[in-house]
């Protein structure tokens, strides 16, 4: 049977198109990955420095060819202080990735929510404007600890507008991969995972939020999390 939606839209126009997951095999569970665009949201704040940021180069190693190698028109690379830049844009290459991860050095606040609305809102814009045009996003927020700002907000702002737009359930997701030790991190981003629905003062499910921790990360969870229900 096919699984319940991870959240739920408003009344649908049209006939409901089955969860792109559906499209993965044995041989190739990560070949639903195309349908998607791959965004990385990596926090470059002064607490990264030392473990947590060997620990994100590493995760970037094992994570980066397998999105790469499913997204035909390449990876998106943002981080949470250094400037963007075009060259971040598009990336085909995981040496690519590990090449501009080694050009940055941790430093400054942990701003994750004000990085979100940068990216969350233009992509609503233009889900609105083409929504039968604009691929689906899945974004993989690599970080240590607790944001220094409000990251909730720009998250249920996007669940509400796609709910008014009646996009598909798996249209946004959100993985937080967390890596380091930082006190009080793992309770917030499980939180996220869990109570996003009851911070949002909504009874129903929207859950496109999944969260993992580095030590002994699964890179399907890692990729995936959000859209398989069963993980």
């Amino acid at each position: 049977n096919e699984p319940p939606p991870l959240y739920t839209p408003g009344p649908a126009k049209n006939a409901v198109t089955p969860m792109p997951y559906l499209a993965s095999t044995a041989d190739n569970p990560y070949a639903f990955l195309k349908t998607f665009d791959t965004i990385f949201l990596i926090d470059d704040s002064g607490s990264m420095a030392g473990r947590s940021w060997r620990e994100t180069g590493k995760a970037l190693e094992t994570i980066t060819p397998i999105c790469t190698t499913h997204d035909a028109d390449g990876i998106d690379i943002y981080f949470l202080n250094h400037p963007d830049s075009t060259m971040y844009k598009n990336v085909c290459s995981a040496a690519t990735v590990i090449e501009i991860f080694q050009t940055v050095r941790p430093g400054g606040a942990t701003l994750t929510r004000q990085r979100l609305n940068q990216i969350l809102r233009p992509y609503l814009n233009r889900y609105k404007a083409n929504p039968d045009n604009t691929k689906p996003i899945n974004i993989i927020v690599i970080t240590d600890g607790e944001p220094s700002d409000d990251v909730e907000s720009p998250i249920i702002a996007a669940v509400m507008k796609l709910d008014e737009l009646e996009a598909p359930a798996w249209q946004l997701g959100i993985q937080f991969f967390q890596v380091g030790k930082e006190p009080g991190a793992r309770e917030h981003l499980k939180q996220l995972d869990d109570r996003l629905a009851e911070l949002a003062g909504d009874n129903e499910p929207k859950d496109i939020v999944d969260t993992v921790p580095f030590s002994g990360a699964d890179p399907y969870r890692v990729c995936l999390g959000y859209m398989i229900p069963e993980i």
